[in-house]
């Protein structure tokens, strides 16, 4: 018989997910318009016109007006639509409200290709921060992981599915439309979590999975709300839904 390695999981937290296509597209342009980034005309013909079922069933007319909404919207940065966008001269005077500098993936693509960076590393070549084309070019993913999901909610391990609200690329919105579709039974009600003497975020307890938000955060929670970030990984490493007002 063959060796096998088995790990013993306790539980995964999952952050800012892209769960289900339908959900995702769907959460992403109620988002941006309940964010008031979009016209109520655009977003109303995308509702009315747009099947999001898979990402093959979108009409000409559909993908249309989803060009259209994006011009509306213009240059923002979709990480976190409350962050500034960063130029085509990227600067550390960029104003953030949460500390994060938006132009961080220049400063790590200059880094990477930096020569002696590349030398101690012993990794030559030209890098970036984030491969598009081959994301662009992956055609085997499925468009739902929900059953994957709910195989993971039967064993009894701890799932955590946390968004950070300010996130426009894989929005709060999203999660909570796929949220019901895993079929478990709320257990703890929705209530505000705190975090260092401040609303840190809402969070829900199902039977075997816990939907939690983070506030003013963004795609990438700890780069936006560090603080918050520790108090809500602090309460998952213990088993601990994140603390409500004592």
């Amino acid at each position: 018989m063959a060796k096998r390695t088995f790990i013993n999981l306790k539980g995964i937290a999952i952050g800012n997910a892209y769960i289900d296509y339908a959900d995702h597209i769907t959460g992403v342009f109620d988002h941006f318009w309940m964010s008031a980034l979009l016209s109520d005309q655009t977003y109303l013909q995308i509702v009315q016109i747009c099947n999001f079922s898979s990402p093959s069933s979108a009409s000409e007319v559909c993908k249309a007006y989803l060009d259209q909404a994006f011009e509306e919207i213009g240059p923002i940065y979709l990480y976190n639509i409350y962050e500034p966008f960063c130029s085509s001269s990227p600067s550390f005077d960029t104003f953030s409200f949460t500390g994060f500098d938006p132009c961080s993936f220049h400063y790590v693509i200059k880094y990477l290709n930096t020569p002696e960076v590349q030398k101690a590393l012993h990794a030559n070549g030209t890098w970036d921060s984030c491969n598009y084309e081959i994301g662009g070019k992956w055609q085997d993913s499925p468009n739902t992981v929900l059953p994957l999901i709910k195989k993971l909610m039967a064993t009894g391990i701890r799932i955590w599915i946390y968004s950070g609200d300010t996130d426009g690329l894989a929005p709060v919105t999203a999660t909570k439309y796929s949220m019901p579709k895993l079929g478990s039974p709320v257990k703890t009600s929705w209530y505000p979590w705190y975090s260092r003497g401040q609303v840190g975020g809402y969070v829900v307890g199902y039977a075997n999975v816990t939907f939690v938000s983070v506030r003013g955060a963004g795609h990438f929670v700890p780069s936006y709300q560090p603080a918050r970030a520790l108090d809500l990984i602090s309460s998952f490493l213990k088993g601990k839904l994140p603390p409500g007002l004592e």
